[in-house]
């Protein structure tokens, strides 16, 4: 069994405007935050025990998620008064774990659909210091890249190239033997990818990959979040309606667009590959293509909306 920490504390720059009021997990991707379909992920690898390291507007999560037994997970919260960086907030949230278990580590930037309990089966099969999720991409120029041995193990931490001498990227989720968690410094900004890693390879310590071509996005960008949500709500239909939201028959909802809880769609509208959050009225002979309606905004009676960010009183275009 394993534990997990999810690191939710980044500030969402890149996903701005849609950060302007919201921590970029607690946005939502086919009707429901992104941490909760992190937080499903961990229990469906058999996790009971989860931290929420957070920092940037950590007073959203606690009244949403509250000791997780809604989700029937146990969930703490580790608030950083500064940001500490990727291993620094591991470190931070990792003293409210009592447990010598191998600790997971989620990034609140990833969704990924590759199968967790083997990733863990293998790290403590092999007894390892640090076990990564690395997934292979056709162009791994924009990444960095992670190179392993017939074993499996990395062998280095390699900045963006031209020529990449691999496919294989860090994915973004780890599994941690707790004694490596306990040699990072508590209170420092550390980054685990630029420092905690490249350290482990280079003293030889046992640090493998777990290689899986799952469905995997980084959803650091708006165009990327709403592609999110899209292929979520496609594997199961050409759009998503939550609970208590009302649709007027002659409206048109198409292209994996999510309508959520409580909003109302008028007659004639029409939503295209679209994020329609909880709350919203979306107005009669509108259309909205490639957008994110934040929650509780309203559309006015034949508004034309393109590949922009709605809320109550200003839209802003999605760069």
């Amino acid at each position: 069994m394993a534990v997990a920490i999810l690191l939710v504390g980044g500030f969402g720059t890149r996903l701005m405007p849609l950060t302007k009021n919201t921590p970029k997990p607690m946005l939502t991707v086919a009707g429901v935050p992104v941490t909760e379909h992190q937080i499903a992920m961990a229990k469906a690898a058999g996790i009971t025990e989860i931290v929420l390291a957070t920092s940037y507007l950590s007073e959203v999560f606690t009244p949403y998620f509250g000791d997780g037994s809604k989700w029937g997970i146990k969930i703490r919260y580790a608030v950083e008064k500064e940001p500490l960086g990727t291993g620094g907030a591991i470190r931070n949230a990792a003293q409210l774990l009592d447990s010598n278990e191998s600790v997971v580590i989620l990034n609140g930037d990833v969704m990924s659909s590759h199968n967790l309990e083997e990733q863990i089966r293998q790290h403590e099969a092999l007894d390892a210091d640090v076990t990564l999720h690395l997934t292979q991409v056709q162009d791994a120029r924009a990444f960095g890249c992670v190179p392993t041995d017939s074993n499996g193990r990395v062998t280095a931490f390699l900045e963006k190239m031209e020529n990449p001498v691999t496919n294989q990227i860090n994915a973004g989720c780890y599994v941690f033997n707790p004694r490596v968690i306990s040699t990072i410094p508590l209170n420092t900004v550390v980054s685990v990818e630029r420092e905690t890693f490249p350290e482990l390879v280079a003293s030889g310590a046992k640090v493998f990959g777990y290689v899986e071509n799952a469905y995997w996005l980084d959803i650091g960008t708006p165009r990327a979040l709403l592609k999110a949500s899209v292929d979520i709500v496609q594997r199961s239909g050409d759009f998503l309606a939550m609970p208590g939201s009302t649709i007027d028959p002659t409206a048109v909802i198409s292209g994996g667009s999510c309508i959520g809880a409580n909003s109302t769609v008028g007659a004639g509208a029409v939503i295209q590959g679209s994020i329609v959050e909880a709350d919203c009225v979306i107005g009669q002979d509108s259309v909205i293509i490639d957008s994110f309606v934040a929650a509780g905004a309203e559309v006015e009676n034949g508004a034309k909306i393109a590949s922009s960010f709605v809320m109550n009183g200003e839209i802003l275009t999605i760069p």
